[in-house]
């Protein structure tokens, strides 16, 4: 396990991170998730192969600290939506390898069941946090740890990411700054709630190959104490998961 850890300042106009129960209408957790803080982590920097539909993640972000900087305000937004679903599967099998030629989603199709609609969501606006995490390798790159940690500062210090970061959704970007925790001087809003189960992450972060994409939900009892979350290790008990394998 890495014993360095690395804290980012991120900010942005809108963010949105839904609360499962609220199904079709989006409605935000006044905080972000730690899913949605590790996402940001792997958009500036996430190692690994891919072959096909295997995936071998040489390590995986545990976030540690969620500090809100900013006092949860909520906005009202309409916002088109596709019904339809693009088929993760028949891409991976059949259309990059060519075998099957893509067939998009029309936005205004006839279709009652792939067309557009439009969704009532309850977004945050102004959001600002300060998320502290650290690197956990893979057993088989516990020794390139250093070179991990390395890339990461260097690449997180020069405004660099393989994609744009988002809070929540892709059309809600987030800008990002690599702070020294003691140098940050901002201190957290005076907010505190107890919001009670909330998502921890979608994907099983301990796994070191993955051979498919099926969702494996962790959640966790979340409390937020003079704006600051201490989030819990990914192993431990306090986090709700399924069975090894996700049965």
């Amino acid at each position: 396990m890495s014993r360095r850890t690395h804290t980012l300042e991120v900010w942005g106009d809108f963010a949105c991170f839904t609360r499962p129960e609220m199904k079709v209408e989006r409605f935000s957790y006044p905080v972000i998730t730690p899913s949605a803080a590790r996402g940001i982590f792997d958009a500036i920097y996430w190692e690994g192969l891919r072959d096909g539909q295997t995936m071998q993640p040489y390590f995986h972000w545990q976030i540690e600290r969620i500090e809100v900087l900013e006092m949860p305000r909520y906005i009202a937004l309409r916002r088109n939506e596709v019904k339809g679903i693009v088929p993760g599967k028949t891409i991976l099998n059949k259309w990059i390898k060519g075998t099957e030629k893509p067939e998009p989603l029309w936005a205004d199709s006839d279709d009652a069941t792939t067309g557009r609609t439009q969704r009532q969501t309850m977004a945050l606006k102004n959001v600002r946090y300060r998320l502290t995490a650290h690197i956990i390798p893979k057993p088989k790159f516990g020794g390139q740890i250093i070179k991990f940690d390395e890339m990461f500062e260097r690449r997180a210090k020069h405004g660099k990411c393989f994609q744009q970061p988002f809070f929540g959704c892709s059309e809600f970007p987030a800008f990002f700054e690599y702070v020294q925790l003691n140098d940050a001087h901002k201190q957290p809003a005076p907010f505190d709630q107890h919001i009670g189960w909330m998502l921890y992450d979608v994907f099983d972060l301990r796994r070191e190959v993955v051979r498919d994409d099926r969702p494996f939900i962790s959640l966790f009892d979340a409390t937020v104490v003079n704006g600051v979350v201490e989030v819990p290790a990914f192993e431990s008990e306090k986090v709700r998961k399924p069975k090894e394998g996700g049965d």
